[in-house]
């Protein structure tokens, strides 16, 4: 066991655990954010994507010992502007199903939007590669990034 310091939407949190636990049990069991899921434990699936300083990450395979000083943002503190757009398009296409998969979708997207801001289907189709929806809900994902997109172009 080591002591460790994770900066997690902006806010400080003392971990002590074993240097190879996985970012994604540090987040949920020991800082209690439970938006992050855990899907396949082998970073395929994406329902565990967060941002380490701004990048998607897998955070199920990212040993806590890895992360630094960087700053972790999960979906509870996705407050970016995009993140705010996935989050309404994904309402209105009425994207979730299940809803497992969705905060690694929303993730993914918001990410994307904030590289891409007008993306294609290509585009699109490539950043969400890795995200995996067992309800098969891609034709609304793909319409709903497209309608952020839109709403964040004015």
């Amino acid at each position: 066991m080591a002591a460790f310091t994770l900066k997690i939407n902006g806010r400080e949190h003392q971990v002590d655990v074993d240097p190879g636990t996985p970012l994604l049990w540090a987040i949920r069991d020991n800082v209690g954010l439970t938006g992050t899921k855990y899907g396949c434990g082998v970073a395929q699936c994406g329902a565990c994507t967060v941002y380490l300083d701004g990048q998607t990450v897998r955070s199920c395979s990212l040993p806590v010992s890895a992360v630094g000083k960087s700053e972790v943002t999960t979906i509870e503190g996705l407050t970016s502007k995009e993140g705010a757009a996935v989050q309404k398009a994904w309402a209105a296409h009425d994207v979730p199903q299940c809803g497992y998969c969705q905060s690694g979708q929303v993730m993914s997207a918001a990410a994307l939007l904030g590289l891409n801001p007008k993306p294609t289907d290509q585009d699109i189709d490539l950043a969400m590669t890795g995200n995996i929806c067992r309800c098969a809900t891609y034709v609304r994902i793909r319409a709903a990034i497209h309608s952020a997109a839109k709403t964040l172009e004015g």
